[in-house]
């Protein structure tokens, strides 16, 4: 395996070859970067490929969910930090605030067309219907002699 994908790559399990995280060597470690690395899991049915992203608090119109260059798969949003009044005391800030950006690219079977997205209960659910694979045609050939 190459080191490459290990350096400028984040794959959490190594053999990921769609996914299209990139390494950021600025990224800090403080709780608005905790938002910044949004968890998704991506699945694959016999029917579709199925994408499901943690994003709690937030609402469908600061969440987006694009196609570019084709067959890349984003999905992105934004979680605005709680303004602070001038009167207010903050014992914590714990909840993650900032920006989020995760990209796939999608293998060739995705039906690009027909991606459908829903949210619910804090969790964005992405389906991409995969087109039928054709199986080959087998033709028996007769043997002489």
């Amino acid at each position: 395996m190459s080191l490459i994908p290990s350096l400028f790559g984040r794959r959490s399990s190594g053999m990921d070859p769609f996914s299209l995280d990139v390494w950021d060597p600025f990224r800090s470690s403080d709780e608005t970067s905790q938002f910044a690395a949004t968890r998704v899991d991506w699945k694959e049915t016999p029917e579709a490929h199925v994408f499901k992203a943690d994003v709690p608090g937030l609402k469908k119109e600061e969440v987006k969910v694009e196609v570019e260059e084709g067959n890349v798969l984003q999905i992105s949003g934004e979680r605005s930090r709680e303004k602070e009044e001038k009167n207010d005391t903050w014992h914590r800030m714990e909840r993650s605030s900032g920006q989020f950006l995760r990209r796939f690219r999608l293998p060739e079977n995705a039906k690009m067309d027909e991606i459908k997205a829903s949210m619910e209960n804090g969790v964005l659910t992405v389906t991409v219907p995969k087109a039928a694979v054709k199986k080959p045609e087998v033709k028996a050939i007769d043997i002489s002699g």
